[in-house]
């Protein structure tokens, strides 16, 4: 069994626990033994569902089919070596460890803050890519975010990121470069691939399915 279907599978049990404390059941689940996943966002537990509405439309804000590219282009599905591009219900499991208290986990939602008003993956921390822009930010403001949120640690101008937190991050879609701007730029100073997780759909994708998200 590869690591992807382990975590599916690991997804699928995770959520099934859930089915007795349901009080009813829903119409559209995420999988068919996955009605819904129970995540905490900033504090509270957010259940994350389908919209059960099976005449529910897109958000119009994904529904545009086109943006000039560049630099709205399409990615590639491999879009660096050693870096892991997953799915909805990877996303799930990585949301539902961080929720039961990994702290070595962090969903890192690339966008400006005015996409992420619009609504997010619950779960998810706002780092706006403008930010962790490496080699164009203000260096600064990177050193921060990398010590104090990614838990890297700089010692005499080199990164240890030994103790770095494993990232699952994402943007608007497959269209969307602001967080892999910012996975190539951490790949640069030295960010182990492995610890890096990249949601190629993103939010587009997300909505698409009809899935729970939040707003600020």
């Amino acid at each position: 069994m590869t690591i992807k279907n382990k975590l599916v599978a690991s997804t699928v049990l995770l959520a099934s626990a859930l089915l007795p404390s349901l009080s009813f059941a829903l119409d559209v689940n995420i999988t068919a033994d996955m009605p819904l996943v129970e995540v905490m966002h900033k504090g509270q537990k957010v259940a994350i569902q389908r919209n059960q509405n099976q005449d529910n439309n897109v958000n119009p804000a994904f529904a545009k089919t086109s943006r000039k590219c560049p630099p709205f282009c399409i990615q590639p599905g491999e879009l660096a070596p050693g870096v892991e591009t997953i799915g909805e219900l990877e996303m799930l499991h990585y949301l539902k460890k961080m929720s039961s208290g990994d702290a070595s986990i962090m969903v890192i939602d690339s966008r400006t803050p005015d996409w992420v008003a619009k609504g997010t993956i619950p779960g998810a921390v706002n780092i706006p890519w403008d930010k962790l822009n490496i080699g164009k930010s203000d260096p600064i403001t990177v050193q921060e975010i990398l010590e104090k949120q990614l838990g890297a640690k700089q010692s005499e101008g080199f990164w240890n990121f030994e103790s770095a937190k494993t990232l699952v991050m994402f943007c608007n879609g497959s269209w969307c470069g602001q967080s892999p701007t910012n996975i190539k730029g951490l790949l640069k100073i030295g960010y182990p691939a492995n610890k890096i997780k990249w949601y190629r759909g993103g939010m587009q994708d997300w909505e698409l399915l009809g899935l729970t998200t939040v707003k600020p």
